[in-house]
């Protein structure tokens, strides 16, 4: 009996000592991964261009944390997902197995491909989080990242759909297709411009212009193919030259990042600005940034859209204090929090009708800022992202045939 105790008590010592250990921790209950993780730091490596979302999370986020389970959340602020990448794979080949940088990333899309395909992520254990039975895993759009299948290996935190805002006082009546669009832009010169891939924002409009020219996304679903990239890239690179020496500048530069494009337009120099989160929109305007006349806008022809997620690398040493700060990310509370336009206006990665009466209730009586098209009139025509390797060729294509 008395070996049997001290056995048990060696085992219980060593899994609280390894924190690094995703296999233990996948064989704990909650509870146990709960009083592991207390006192516990994580690294949260995230986009940092939106000082609301910067708030949120240092803030609510970070509070609740500390108060609710002793957890300090560092927040470190990137430009690039893709930095982060490289720099967990460099932890890897220098062997740093469980003593990594990163606790968890905000990430999506290749950069998700790139690290579950270099075996970079802890995976097999979002069942194990209270708030993951919010999630409708039977939904593709959650179930697969860029076509990718999530499998365990990443929580969603948003979804979003790819608008476009004007200055109604400006441009009164905006085009409202992808050819429109192209027209308007050779016939207002100077007045418009994308970030240069592979800014993340500057990319989703490529492949906008790249869908336009397939006719629509029908054929580029599923595998990348390489003939049909071909045949529809051809197209797209015309395109895109053709409308280079009316864009801003006359197309002799480009903004690098969406921060860029907002100031342009923000500064009048730009009549358009884009977004994959609409929200933002509304949060430039209460911020004084931008006029009180923007206003948002899909295209009829349809835009993007794609949830976003987080994602423990798997050397983290942290990942039981991590676990804990995605499921609090996942719960009612804290989705209608950063749903509320004057926080951030983000859409929810949850079933909202699966949480508590309260929280629908809050849900409810948001109301969309003026200068925010609403996601319902937006989701009447949403694309399906492409899968990563598509984005690759697409961005690779265009620093050859347009950006040089």
């Amino acid at each position: 009996m008395l070996r049997s105790l001290a056995a048990l008590l060696l085992l219980s010592t060593a899994a609280l000592a390894d924190t690094a250990d995703g296999e233990a921790l996948k064989a704990m209950s909650w509870d146990q991964i709960v009083d592991q993780a207390r006192g516990g730091t994580v690294n949260w490596f995230m986009w940092g261009g939106s000082d609301t979302i910067n708030a949120y999370v240092s803030g609510y986020v970070a509070d609740r944390l500390r108060a609710d389970y002793d957890i300090t959340l560092n927040r470190v602020p990137i430009t690039d997902a893709a930095d982060i990448v490289n720099q967990v794979l460099s932890e890897k080949e220098a062997g740093v197995t469980d003593a990594g940088s990163v606790d968890l990333v905000w990430i999506n899309g290749e950069n998700f491909r790139s690290m579950k395909q270099a075996e970079l992520v802890f995976c097999g254990y979002t069942g194990l989080l209270p708030n993951d039975t919010l999630i409708n895993w039977d939904n593709p759009a959650i179930a697969n990242d860029f076509g990718v299948p999530v499998d365990g290996c990443e929580v969603p935190w948003n979804t979003v759909q790819f608008a476009f805002a004007h200055d109604s006082a400006v441009v009164a009546e905006p085009p409202r297709d992808m050819a429109s669009l192209l027209a308007w832009i050779k016939a207002n010169p100077g007045r418009f411009t994308y970030p240069a891939p592979p800014d993340f924002t500057g990319s989703a409009f490529l492949r906008h212009v790249f869908i336009h020219a397939a006719g629509g996304p029908e054929s580029l679903i599923g595998p990348f193919d390489q003939a049909k990239f071909d045949a529809t890239a051809a197209k797209t690179w015309a395109i895109l030259n053709e409308i280079e020496p009316f864009l801003w500048r006359e197309g002799a530069t480009y903004p690098t990042t969406v921060t860029q494009l907002n100031e342009l337009f923000a500064n009048g120099e730009i009549d358009f600005s884009f977004n994959y989160d609409p929200a933002q929109f509304g949060l430039a305007v209460q911020a004084g940034t931008w006029p009180e006349s923007t206003r948002s806008f899909g295209l009829t022809d349809g835009t993007i859209g794609n949830t976003n997620y987080t994602l423990i690398p798997y050397n983290s040493p942290n990942k039981a204090a991590a676990m804990v700060v995605q499921n609090l990310l996942l719960s009612g509370e804290a989705q209608l929090e950063k749903a509320k336009p004057e926080v951030w206006g983000a859409a929810p990665a949850i079933e909202v009708l699966r949480t508590p009466p309260e929280v629908q209730d809050g849900f409810a009586a948001i109301k969309t800022h003026p200068s925010v098209v609403p996601a319902f009139e937006l989701a009447k025509a949403a694309l399906p992202e492409l899968q990563a390797d598509w984005l690759t060729a697409i961005e690779k294509g265009w620093a050859a045939n347009v950006g040089n």
